[in-house]
């Protein structure tokens, strides 16, 4: 079949390496533009757009699909279907129209739990056990449409939101693979979403990595693998600074109260409400990341300073 693939980040790129690789034919990758980052600002292609570029792909960017130019050249391709993978925008009804079978969507949760941008860590953040790949037919509702394959996933424990959403991309690249020669064959077939048990997983913001640490450990611990890499954790110093956080793994040892450091030659622990958790990864500000014994060793803490305490105003 000829296939127009949408998509932009890291976790799109297995997918469509896999098509490419397929006996379908991608015959245009859709992503978005160079995007600036660094403190030059210099602006870089997505990693879609580099793998498409190497592969002599080609290559449309574009931030959205209501733009008249891009709808053009969709209708142009006259493809079978259209794949997406963590593209970033909504298919207006016009365009989901425009490849002969629509558009399938790789989407990383077991819908219809955690419809939306942030399934993953919406996941994690909740602590469920397990997650599930989906792939389904776009329609003009959010992650609404029917099922054609379903890859269940288990939830590792110390798993990040990064960790483990990479692990999925690579596991659902076989998996859409397979639901498009399914499509090519006539053998698909696809069943309509339970209306119990809908959950949304909301784009997640900076503010919401704040750790105050008044939570159970165990929640303490979900919170920071749910935002690691991004949008990323943080808690705030006594001094009134950001330390982002990359790990935080629960513990048996009592609370010390909330927010309570104790420093050791080899560890950092904090309390929770309950318990306490050892930090992993740190990064002061303006610094790079460091395990937490050497930014505690460094940062000459006492090992009595309280983390997670914002200022307020008098």
């Amino acid at each position: 079949m000829r296939i127009i693939f949408a998509g932009t980040p890291d976790v799109a790129v297995p997918t469509l390496s896999a098509l490419n690789d397929s006996k379908h034919d991608v015959v245009a990758v859709i992503t978005r533009p160079p995007a600036r980052r660094g403190r030059g600002k210099k602006t870089f292609p997505s990693p879609v757009a580099q793998y498409a570029a190497d592969h002599g792909l080609e290559l449309i960017e574009s931030s959205r699909f209501t733009d008249p130019s891009l709808q053009h050249d969709i209708d142009a391709y006259d493809a079978d279907l259209g794949v997406v993978v963590a593209f970033g925008a909504i298919i207006p009804p016009a365009v989901l129209t425009m490849p002969r079978l629509g558009w399938v969507n790789l989407h990383f949760s077991d819908l219809p739990r955690w419809r939306g941008a942030a399934p993953v860590q919406y996941a994690i953040w909740s602590g469920d056990a397990r997650t599930a790949s989906s792939i389904f037919q776009l329609e003009d509702g959010l992650d609404t449409g029917p099922v054609f394959s379903r890859l269940p996933v288990t939830i590792d424990p110390s798993e990040t939101a990064g960790e483990l959403l990479e692990r999925m991309g690579r596991l659902g690249a076989d998996q859409m693979v397979a639901t498009v020669d399914a499509l090519a064959d006539g053998r698909a077939s696809a069943h309509v979403q339970d209306t119990d048990g809908v959950t949304y997983a909301h784009m997640l913001t900076p503010a919401q990595g704040f750790i105050d640490f008044t939570q159970s450990a165990a929640e303490v611990s979900r919170h920071i693998r749910a935002f690691t890499p991004n949008p990323g954790a943080w808690t705030v110093l006594p001094d009134g600074k950001r330390l982002k956080i990359a790990g935080a793994e629960p513990t048996d040892q009592p609370t010390l109260g909330t927010g309570l450091l104790q420093v050791t030659k080899h560890e950092v622990m904090v309390g929770c409400a309950d318990a306490c958790v050892k930090l992993g990864q740190v990064a002061p500000a303006g610094k790079g990341w460091m395990d937490a014994a050497a930014w505690a060793r460094g940062a000459r803490l006492s090992g009595e300073e309280r983390v997670g305490v914002m200022a307020t105003e008098e």
